[in-house]
């Protein structure tokens, strides 16, 4: 390969339009030149064989009206004077076999012009020939008169100068290619302006989509008013900004749940430490702390594990079963502390839950921390066995939930009074009700119960 052919490559991709508009421009461009080059090569061909025509027919017709005057019926030959004699002597040959009778005072019989129309009667029949003598002259012959074997007796050869007829040529080539310019011109204008046109939509849709995009507006591109196929690409524009947003609702959703989540364990080591810090402690308190501590740490990453294993959108509930009053004895045990109002297990035991022990845990104790929170004296749970499965239900006895907003009780982050002094971001209830759902399960809430709250918690059995 040429050492210049990588060169031309890049100087090429360098010419090359950046923009949709430009490529587009040349692309019309490309396909109108290449139309107007074969347009105007189709056109001049055809034209310069029309004029051509013009010249042979002329000059046959003068030839035939020279030999109306060439007398072949005696020997020899003669030819009649007539009134226009000078007239159609000019640039006329004549002759009887290879005999010259008559040739025009321009060109003397050993002139080039009267050569080529020797050769040309020689034949003894009709054709043309072009010669290139002080400019394009064309000449064309025609017998006069049949003798014996079926031989012309002579032979009229006219003669004309083609360069008005290329003169006219070239004046059709030169204005084609300048009317060729024009159209290109005009192509590349109108295109650029077109294509312009074409894609202001979409510089609109692109700044409306910059704009949203810092602002993470609700706001959508849609398809009215406009074309087909911008139709189109603004309805998958907002389906993808539909997921995107679900996406990072789901994220957001899964940070505010891991911090509601991991509060307790948190103020739970934040309490031991306090309480271990205040003053000097038995070898044995520090050992009851440090188990707090850890196990404290233990259901940070069991929080954890199990809220990020479901935020996995192609990830299956982890099969698995629970001893229903074990895990709740021990759940109740560690959010009980002095001063809340106390908690009770009942049910019969031996009871299985066809769910992992983190993820009942995880779906009980939102239910069981907000009866700790608004109870006054007492927090009941309950577990029973049903034909379809385990049910818990968790009751208190608050002032329990506000009729009116009953129907709120599960949309994240509502809380039917924001300042009644109790702490919470209202997620607790949305996380338990979609983490049972995840296993098949779900959480209700119970408008029957008097007085307090009381929600129930169906999950399937083990």
């Amino acid at each position: 390969m040429n050492s210049t052919t990588p060169r031309f490559f890049a100087f090429a991709s360098r010419c090359r339009p950046r923009t949709l508009r430009g490529r587009l421009s040349l692309v019309a461009l490309t396909t109108a030149a290449l139309v107007m080059v074969i347009l105007t090569v189709v056109f001049n061909a055809v034209a310069r064989q029309h004029l051509q025509q013009q010249a042979d027919d002329e000059l046959r017709t003068r030839a035939a009206a020279v030999a109306a005057t060439v007398n072949t019926r005696h020997d020899p030959v003669r030819v009649l004077e007539t009134p226009d004699d000078a007239l159609l002597d000019t640039n006329v040959w004549i002759y009887a076999g290879t005999r010259l009778l008559e040739h025009p005072a321009s060109a003397p019989a050993g002139a080039a012009v009267t050569r080529t129309a020797a050769r040309l009667a020689a034949h003894g029949d009709k054709r043309c020939a072009d010669l290139e003598a002080n400019g394009p002259i064309r000449l064309c012959t025609g017998p006069v008169g049949t003798a014996r074997g079926g031989t012309s007796r002579a032979a009229v050869v006219t003669a004309m100068d083609l360069a008005p007829y290329r003169a006219s040529a070239d004046t059709l080539l030169i204005a084609s290619l300048a009317l060729d310019g024009t159209v290109l011109a005009c192509t590349y204008v109108l295109t650029r302006l077109a294509v312009g046109r074409a894609l202001r939509p979409v510089r609109a849709m692109t700044e409306q989509a910059i704009q949203w995009s810092v602002v993470a507006s609700d706001q959508r591109f849609g398809g009215m008013g406009r074309p087909v196929e911008l139709a189109r690409l603004g309805s998958s524009l907002d389906e993808l900004l539909g997921r995107i947003r679900a996406v990072l609702r789901h994220e957001q959703q899964l940070t505010r749940e891991l911090s509601h989540e991991l509060r307790n364990p948190l103020a739970r080591i934040t309490a031991e430490l306090d309480w271990w810090q205040a003053g000097s402690r038995s070898t044995a308190e520090t050992r009851a702390t440090h188990a707090s501590i850890a196990d404290a740490t233990e259901s940070m990453r069991t929080i954890c594990d199990t809220l990020l294993d479901d935020a996995r959108a192609t990830a299956q509930t982890v099969p698995g079963t629970a001893d229903v009053m074990a895990e709740l004895r021990r759940l109740t045990d560690r959010l009980a502390a002095v001063g809340k109002p106390a908690v009770t297990v009942t049910g019969p035991d031996a009871l299985v839950a066809g769910v992992p022990a983190t993820l009942l845990e995880r779906i009980v104790s939102p239910l069981v921390d907000n009866a700790l929170r608004y109870a006054r004296t007492h927090v009941g749970v309950r577990v029973s066995q049903e034909t379809e499965g385990i049910r818990v239900e968790v009751v208190d006895d608050g002032p329990g939930v506000p009729a009116s907003f009953a129907a709120d009780l599960f949309q994240p982050g509502r809380r039917a009074d924001p300042e009644d002094g109790h702490g919470g971001a209202g997620l607790g209830l949305p996380l338990a009700r979609r983490l049972a759902r995840s296993a098949g399960g779900e959480v209700t809430y119970n408008p029957d119960h008097t007085p307090g709250a009381g929600f129930v918690v169906s999950l399937p059995a083990g």
